[in-house]
């Protein structure tokens, strides 16, 4: 069976990649009992199912793509690629996992793969050029329209906060990064991390302790004074 191609691009707009609040993430989650029918007839033959199955979990990946690499058009790729690995290996997924769990280990392992790499690009070019690059120091992805309006000074002090989280992202490792991310973003437990990450459980804690202490650093270096 020839599986379908891939959804569409997510949107490259930063802000479709919403924070943790409550937000939606763009289509309703599906329960893990839809999810276990979708992959029953996708592995039938139907390849409907697996259409669903990608446009439930496509902006999820963007957002967390994004997250990670702070890039419209890299998270956009990365998405990609995390479907067309999906699309490649569902007919070897077991169930030991969440099809959750599975999926957004795969995100993980792209996007922490191409911060390797942009770290070497940063590095070459550092000694060719004498100089390092900074990365983008946009807004914080996954500003959604809150509850209520906000005033002037608010979205000033909101936009300030999300740029100063974003810059103090960006200097964490990726799987520090990744940890925040998936646990403060992302609202996984520490058993659904550590599988993402493939770390023992008690790693997981003992890691984001230290990952918050270290964001807390970099946040008081990058926000302004009151």
């Amino acid at each position: 069976m020839t599986p379908p191609a891939p959804q569409r691009r997510p949107s490259r707009d930063p802000a479709s990649a919403p924070k943790r609040e409550g937000l939606s993430t763009g289509p309703p989650r599906i329960t893990p009992l839809r999810e276990l029918q979708l992959i029953e007839r996708y592995q039938r033959g139907d390849p409907e199912a697996l259409s669903e199955l990608l446009q439930a979990y496509q902006n999820r990946v963007y957002s967390i793509c994004y997250r990670m690499v702070r890039d419209p058009d890299q998270a956009a790729d990365l998405t990609q690629d995390t479907l067309i690995k999906v699309i490649e290996h569902l007919d070897r997924y077991d169930g030991r996992a969440k099809l959750s769990t599975w999926i957004i280990r795969i995100a993980m392992n792209c996007t922490i793969s191409q911060l390797r790499k942009n770290k070497v690009r940063r590095h070459a070019a550092y000694d060719e050029q004498g100089s390092d690059s900074d990365g983008p120091d946009g807004r914080s992805g996954g500003n959604a329209v809150p509850s209520r309006e906000l005033s002037g000074r608010e979205r000033v002090e909101r936009t300030e906060r999300d740029a100063a989280v974003s810059r103090a992202l960006e200097q964490l490792d990726p799987d520090t990064r990744a940890l925040l991310i998936l646990r403060d973003m992302q609202d996984l437990d520490y058993e659904q991390i550590a599988a993402v990450l493939d770390i023992p459980l008690g790693t997981v804690k003992s890691r984001l302790f230290r990952a918050r202490a270290q964001l807390r650093t970099c946040l008081s270096e990058t926000l302004p004074p009151e």
